[in-house]
């Protein structure tokens, strides 16, 4: 870890994708910042996420370039779901193929997350993150905020004007600042998650889902094809199981073998794709439960404020977990210009959000877009022969405007919106 600089208006909590933002977006508006991250070396770890455009506005405004995302997945030209019998469901174009003024990419997580680290260094400076450091807690003072960093040389004192804890669904922030009964949700449903060199399907870049709410594959590449034609492709094989064993005990990201995947899943094998051969490409799939936290009333106490997964940890259904946190940046840049580094800056960051945000979690909890699997299953078990008889086309245009609305990428409201932080 490097020596300290002085005192920065802002510390932030965490050097992931929702932090990383910040400190992008206050660099832009003339606010100092640190990031305290409590990995010692950051890694392009992960797989597959995609970002929905209204986080990619956000990012070109940051002054990220189209040529760095292309350098980390590419974008994403389809959305689609089809039932056990390998017939469509529903499909739609996206991003700027739909008519968007921004393109929606799928990307690598990891190679996007190192992509906003260097440009944080590049921009702020070698030591504007500080790795090695947890924040584990804070004290409020008169002047605004001191927080409590650990490393492996001790504790310490920082002080700052506020607080921001994007530490993730684990955050030690948030543990302080909320009171009473605060624990992780889990639904049921385990997941394992890959990359596979394959051939891409449809588009050659289409989001796939494929199954039932209970049993179900999401299937989309993050690298365009090489010269061979094969590209990466991300894919998430969810079961639902019904089990009350601890499973807060069997690890997080938990490599296993993609044979002990692959079986679950023989069932799904069609002329256009052969699933279980796909899960066996993989060198490793690691297996983590679905989870997310119940909403909280508020995202703040005082000088002190969550954004990304500290404050609204939610299912991966609707694709807009990182998204989000990009937003989560971006508004609260643009509060702070209007009221500057103060807590009324934080309040009105968690007017406009938290109840909104809200909301999207419980919906995305309820399935979010794939909730449409869950009519197909419940009307004919996610086989037919004629969608149209089993869930009409208007009904299912309807329901994808609804969860698009709610998350805040309908495509006319979007393109109409003013920047969120114009600079």
């Amino acid at each position: 870890m490097s020596a300290p600089m002085s005192n920065p208006d802002i510390l932030i909590a965490g050097g992931g994708i929702a932090g990383l933002s910040l400190a992008l977006t206050l660099h832009q508006i003339g606010v100092s910042s640190r990031v305290y991250e409590a990995v010692e070396t950051l890694k392009p770890l992960g797989v597959g996420i995609n970002l929905q455009p209204n986080a990619i506005r956000e990012l070109f405004d940051m002054g990220i370039t189209r040529e760095q995302m292309d350098q980390c997945g590419l974008p994403a030209k389809e959305w689609a779901l089809v039932g056990l019998n390998g017939k469509e469901i529903y499909s739609e174009p996206r991003g700027e193929e739909a008519g968007y003024n921004w393109p929606q990419y799928a990307v690598h997580r990891g190679q996007f997350h190192m992509m906003l680290f260097e440009e944080v260094r590049r921009r702020l400076g070698p030591d504007a993150v500080q790795t090695g450091a947890r924040v584990i807690g804070y004290e409020k003072t008169a002047d605004g905020v001191s927080a409590t960093v650990r490393t492996a040389q001790g504790d310490s004192q920082q002080a700052a004007q506020l607080l921001i804890a994007a530490d993730g669904i684990h955050s030690q922030i948030r543990a302080q600042m909320v009171e009473g009964p605060d624990a992780i949700n889990w639904g049921g449903v385990l997941m394992w998650r890959g990359v596979t060199r394959a051939r891409p399907i449809r588009t050659g870049s289409s989001f796939v889902g494929l199954g039932t709410h209970k049993h179900r594959m999401v299937i989309y590449p993050i690298s365009k094809p090489d010269a061979d034609g094969l590209a990466l492709i991300n894919w998430i094989a969810e079961i639902t199981v019904d089990d009350s064993s601890d499973w807060t005990k069997q690890g997080w990201f938990l490599p296993v073998s993609p044979t002990e995947v692959a079986p679950q899943f023989e069932q799904f094998r069609y002329d256009w794709l052969d699933v279980p051969q796909m899960i066996l490409g993989a060198e490793v799939a690691f297996e983590n439960p679905m989870i997310d936290r119940t909403p909280l009333k508020t995202w703040v106490d005082g000088p002190v404020a969550l954004m990304g997964d500290a404050a609204h940890a939610m299912y991966p259904t609707g694709s807009n977990g990182a998204s989000q946190a990009i937003v989560d940046a971006r508004t609260l840049g643009a509060k702070l210009r209007s009221h500057g580094i103060t807590q009324a800056a934080l309040s009105a960051y968690d007017d406009q959000l938290c109840a909104p945000v809200s909301s999207l979690q419980l919906r995305n909890r309820g399935s979010g877009p794939f909730g449409m699997l869950n009519i197909v299953d419940q009307r004919c078990g996610g086989v037919f022969d004629d969608i149209e008889a089993v869930f009409p086309a208007q009904e299912r245009s309807d329901f994808m405007a609804d969860y698009k609305s709610a998350a805040g990428f309908a495509i006319d409201s979007l393109n109409a919106a003013p920047p969120i932080l114009a600079i």
